[in-house]
Parts: structure tokens; sequence; C-alpha cells
């Protein structure tokens, strides 16, 4: 590919997105550049302090409940507190537990803040995925996701390979060094990052419904995606706990494990923002169920491995799956989540992600124990056919973009100037860059504000498509003037577009107003126009 396409790909790839969503990427990257506890535990508790394999296994397991407990409390605090708050809380926090752990000796304690690490570490994430479902314009939120997950991706190779350098050192500068590195990700929300959360008007308060944990467990379709969820992590958890064990009991090294899970973070580092710009305005319902099958078939396939190479490709169908499915499923998660909720929507998402953390190793280990590592990657199969027709089964009720757009962004009651002439109230389709995100952040759809009003000549920077009700009064149904160039003028309700005269006449467009409405309905309301504040429209007063 020549270098200038390249340069066109990237540059496309990561713009349009908010100031404010980089500083939060940049937060993530600088957290699992520091990433040390989560690679390095069992070996610190087996080889640096002399524990058995079976005390550093309650440790993590501990690690991994504190991450389970600590999802749907850091949710419920995001909605509560706010998402800046309770990232600075939890990213404090992990700072301080992360470096406690390198000093604490007795083993009671060491399990203790071992949970504490888990839970301070975990609470983020609800907090991580609302900000950036707040700052980020819906058609780009399957972009910024999957640029954020490619983020955790590099920082965690680049500071597994940084680790295991310093654990050669002291494990101890180790565990000082993560500390560091998260006390600067909390420096960074302090500093650039403002408060997301979106806001209610009076009007919501009195009429819409607490969004709580009962709200989250009750929503059928949801917990029915969080369900589907934890069956995919199943799947791709064993990356990490099945194939090394399959894999020493066959003969192969840790070394030759190595090799073969490193495709997977190369490869993820390599295509994931490639692999996202051709996905990322597909059907969520055909990725996540492709995805699904693709992860168990990947998995299964390794029962057929006897060399590195073989079981290096199945890593690259399975790492395939995962780039496709986690910013998808992502995107769903904030697509079925109310605006006011999305703290505890994506605590629940996690939660399912950590519970399969915890499940994962059991699985495999009763599994390969007692019938073979083959049934455990044919059960990998099953678990991903499963998904996959549960995913069918549920999008196939799943309403379109449109209607759940609708639902948690309704409008308001338009208002009209004489003569039925004004403003469109329209939906938000051709409206500008920074009004459409001032729709999304306000969660309504707001009356469309024309920047410059003269009278009798109004100058437009983009037309809407209006609606009329006065009879004889016609404007062009899809029109985009110059900058500064006149609608209006002559007899007072504008002049002729390409020939073809306004208000009444024909034309390549029928005239809207008095006749056939090129104008659907917004929520089943006629569209009206509304005037500029206290100004001369067309040359009628406003009322």
């Amino acid at each position: 590919m020549p270098l200038v396409a390249v340069r066109r790909a990237v540059r496309e790839s990561v713009s349009g997105l908010p100031r404010e969503f980089w500083w939060l990427w940049t937060s993530t990257l600088v957290n699992r550049l520091g990433a040390f506890v989560a690679t390095f535990m069992a070996l610190y508790l087996t080889l640096d302090r002399g524990y058995s394999a079976s005390y550093a296994g309650l440790v993590a397991s501990l690690h991994g409940l504190g991450g389970v407990v600590s999802s749907l409390v850091g949710g419920v605090m995001a909605d509560r507190l706010g998402r800046r708050p309770t990232l600075l809380v939890a990213q404090a926090s992990t700072a301080g537990s992360v470096a406690l752990l390198g000093f604490v000796q007795d083993p009671v304690a060491i399990a203790a803040v071992g949970f504490l690490v888990g839970a301070a570490s975990n609470a983020s994430r609800p907090a991580v995925q609302a900000m950036m479902a707040d700052i980020v314009r819906p058609e780009d939120r399957v972009r910024a996701f999957s640029l954020n997950y490619w983020a955790i991706n590099l920082g965690f190779a680049v500071s597994s390979m940084g680790a295991g350098f310093i654990a050669e050192v002291s494990y101890r500068a180790g565990f000082l060094a993560e500390a560091g590195m998260t006390l600067v990700c909390a420096i960074v929300v302090f500093l650039k990052l403002p408060e997301s959360r979106p806001e209610r008007t009076a009007a919501e308060k009195a009429g819409a419904e607490d969004v709580g944990l009962g709200t989250v467990l009750r929503d059928g379709r949801f917990m029915g995606v969080v369900g589907l969820s934890f069956l995919v992590a199943l799947i791709f958890q064993q990356g990490s706990v099945g194939l090394p064990v399959a894999m020493g009991a066959a003969g192969f090294t840790p070394a030759d494990y190595g090799l073969a899970i490193a495709v997977n973070g190369v490869l993820i580092v390599a295509l994931q923002i490639p692999v996202t710009r051709v996905i990322e305005h597909r059907d969520p319902g055909r990725l996540l169920i492709v995805s699904s099958v693709l992860a168990g078939y990947g998995f299964g396939l390794t029962a057929f491995a006897g060399s590195i190479g073989v079981f290096a490709l199945t890593v690259c169908v399975w790492t395939l799956a995962e780039i496709v499915n986690a910013p998808t499923q992502t995107g769903l998660v904030v697509r079925l989540s109310p605006t006011q909720g999305r703290g505890r929507y994506q605590g629940m998402y996690t939660t399912s992600w950590s519970v399969a953390a915890l499940v994962a190793p059991l699985m495999s280990g009763v599994v390969i124990d007692r019938w073979g590592a083959g049934w455990l990657w044919g059960l990998c199969a099953v678990i991903g056919t499963v998904a996959g027709v549960g995913y069918w089964a549920l999008m196939r009720r799943l309403p379109g973009a449109e209607a759940e757009l609708a639902e948690t962004h309704p409008t308001r009651e338009p208002r009209v100037g004489v003569s039925g002439v004004g403003v469109p109230e329209v939906a938000e389709v051709g409206l500008p860059g920074e009004v459409r995100e001032a729709v999304e952040r306000e969660a309504v759809a707001p009356e469309v504000v024309v920047p410059a009003v003269v009278a009798p000549e109004v100058v437009v920077r983009a037309v809407a498509v209006p609606a009329v009700d006065a009879p004889g009064i016609g404007v062009p149904a899809v029109r985009e003037p110059g900058a500064g160039e006149p609608v209006g003028g002559g007899s007072g309700f504008g002049k002729p577009v390409a020939g073809r005269p306004v208000g009444g006449g024909p034309g390549a467009r029928e005239p809207l107003g008095g006749g056939s409405s090129a104008v659907e309905p917004v929520g089943g309301r006629p569209v009206h126009l509304k005037p500029v504040d206290g100004e001369h429209v067309a040359g009628g007063t406003v009322v």
C-alpha cells in the first residue's frame, strides 16, 4: 500500500474524535503500560516469596472476586457521583493498594491486599466506558471503543516485556512503578477531563423513572446480551488459562506458549484499527454472530494442533474474532443503555467478563483433568455456536438504530412563527457536527439555531428539510446555499433556486406547504418551523 494511502487511512481512523476522548485514551494507555501485578503476581508469590501454587491460585481468585464486586459498585458510582470522581477514586485506590502489595509480608494480608487491588483496578472500567459513550458521537463509538481496546493491548504488550526485566531486578520496584503510572493516570483525569455525565432536565426528572440495579436486572433484552457476553468471555479466557495447560501437557515449553500467544498481541496491534474501518458501520448483529462462531471454532481447531506453527494459526483465527467482537459488543451495550444509567449498564457488562475470569480456570481444569484437552476445545466450539444462535435470536427483536435514538433522545414540541414560517425542529440528519454533538450530550433533539439573521434576508449555514403549513408558501426540499448566500428577498419569501420558482410555482421538486409535504413527521407530529428569537423572518414579524 502506498505511503500516502496509509497516511490517509490512519488520519481517517483517528479524525473527528473530541479532545476529551484522546486524554481518556492517553490515560488508558499509560495505565496499561504500567501493568505489572496481572502479569507477574503468580511468579512473585511462588518464586520470590516461596508460597505454594495453591496459595498463588487463591490470591488470583480473590483478585478476580474483587473485580466482580467492583464492577457493579463502580457502575453505580459512575451514575451517582459522576464519571470523573469515580475514575479519580479508583485510580488513587489502585495506586495505593499496588504499592502496599510490595511491602506486606503476612499471607493473610497479601490475600486481602490482592482482593483490594482487583477491586480498585476494575472499578474504573465502567466509568471509562460510560465517559467514552458520553463524549463520542453515536456514529463514532465503535471506532472509539476499538481505539481504546487497541491502546489496552499495545500497553499490555509493552509492559509485559518491560516488566520481565524489572522483575529480574526487584519485584517491589515493579509494584512501585505500576503505582506511579496509575497516579499519572489520575493526574491526567484531574487536569484534562471534565465531568461528562449528562444532566437531567426538570421535565426528565419529573417524568422519568430512576435507573437502579433493579432496572438493569429487569431489562431482559440487555441481560440476554450480558449472558451471551459471558459465554464469549469464557471462550476467550481459554487463551490464558486453558491453552498454556494444554500445551504443557502436550510437551511444549513455556517459551513455546509465549511465542504462540504473542501472535495475539501482534495481530491486535496491527489489525485492530484497519479492521475497524471495515466493520464500524456494519450490522452489529451479524458481526457478533460471526465473531462468536469464529472464536468457538478457532479454539476448536486447537484440538488438531501438533506444532507451534499450527498453534499460532489457531491463535490467528480467534484473535480476528476478538478484534471484531470487543468494540462491537461494547457499542451494543451503549446502544441498549439509557443515558442516565450508562454506568450501571456498563458495570453489569463488565461483571460478565469478571465472572468469566473466575469460572474459566475451573472449567478448563476440570475438563482437561477428566476428559482431556480435546474435549475442552470441542466445548469451546459448542459454546461459540450457542452464543452465535443466541445473538441471532436476540438481534432479530432488536429495534433499529433510529428507534433506539428516538427512545433515548425524545423531541420537544415545535414552535411556529407567523404563517408557519420559521426554522425547522428536525432530526439530527444533516446538522453541523457541533449541533449534532450537542444533541447527543443533552439527550434531546433541540431546535436548530440559524447562525445569522438579517431582516429581510436570512443567512443560513445549513438548511435541514423544512415543512410549511401556510398555503402557497414553498421552500426547496433539499437546499444547501453557499456561505452567506441569502435565502429570501424579492417578493419576500425567497428567490428561485436553479431556475425553479419558490412558493407555489412548479419545479423539479414540488413546493412544500399547501401541497403534499416531503417531510416525514417527527415522533408522529408534523414538523413545523421556528422563528429566530426577536427577528423578522422573510418580512413577517415574529409573534
